[in-house]
């Protein structure tokens, strides 16, 4: 098996909580969108040899010329047009790819914080293991909570993960999970979650705390501090 990474980033999301004209992943941050620091990562990665960026229908054109060609990413093939969903729009994405694709890398185009050592843990664990996405272990108390609003038990927080992007895959197990979920019409709450399903067992790797998705205009903020610390 070769070693070729392949990028997916789905932006067609229209991000209703944040709010704003333009949507979160053309949002300013620090005066370039949001995707740009996405692309950077992933551009300047040597194992990157393709990216495939998903956006909204409407915004096609727009991410073509306001992000691509205006910070010149050359590895990037094409901007093409989500769906519904996200799964809609990463799978317009997986079967855009080239079937010698190797392994892939899925990500929000909303998480802008992500480093290529994240990168390279989980194609190093993929590598392994056929699959692997980042997590982070909760830092506090959890509980299961009921209809109601009354607590039915706290949780071991040891062995809950919140789940991140990017999420790395073997492409063509990847494929044939989301074949077999459209003809189960199963829509998953990730990519991971489909794989799990329908290909086996996905290995989470140490997440990273600042790899934090643009959900809000609080998260804008904090996004921006965390950049000016790191220059």
């Amino acid at each position: 098996m070769g070693n070729n990474l392949r990028v997916v980033i789905a932006a067609a999301g229209v991000g209703r909580r944040m709010g704003g004209e333009i949507n979160k992943q053309y949002r300013p941050l620090l005066g370039r969108p949001v995707l740009a620091y996405s692309l950077d990562v992933f551009e300047a990665h040597p194992g990157v040899d393709e990216i495939v960026v998903v956006a909204h229908p409407d915004e096609v054109g727009y991410c073509q010329r306001e992000v691509i060609e205006k910070y010149g990413y050359e590895k990037v093939s094409a901007v093409i047009a989500g769906g519904a969903e996200r799964q809609d729009s990463v799978w317009a994405g997986l079967k855009r790819l080239g079937r010698d694709t190797d392994f892939v890398a899925v990500h929000d185009g909303a998480r802008p914080l992500l480093s290529r050592n994240l990168i390279d843990r989980l194609l190093d664990a993929a590598q392994e293991w056929g699959a692997a996405i980042p997590g982070v272990i909760a830092r506090d108390t959890l509980k299961m909570v009921d209809r109601d609003g009354f607590v039915g038990h706290t949780m071991d927080r040891s062995v809950v993960a919140m789940i991140q992007t990017p999420q790395v895959f073997q492409y063509q197990e990847l494929l044939k999970a989301y074949d077999c979920a459209y003809q189960d019409d199963l829509l998953g709450t990730d990519d991971a979650s489909l794989f799990e399903v329908y290909i086996g067992r996905v290995k989470v790797v140490p997440g990273e705390v600042n790899n934090i998705k643009m959900t809000t205009t609080e998260d804008l903020l904090i996004a921006e501090a965390l950049l000016r610390m790191e220059r």
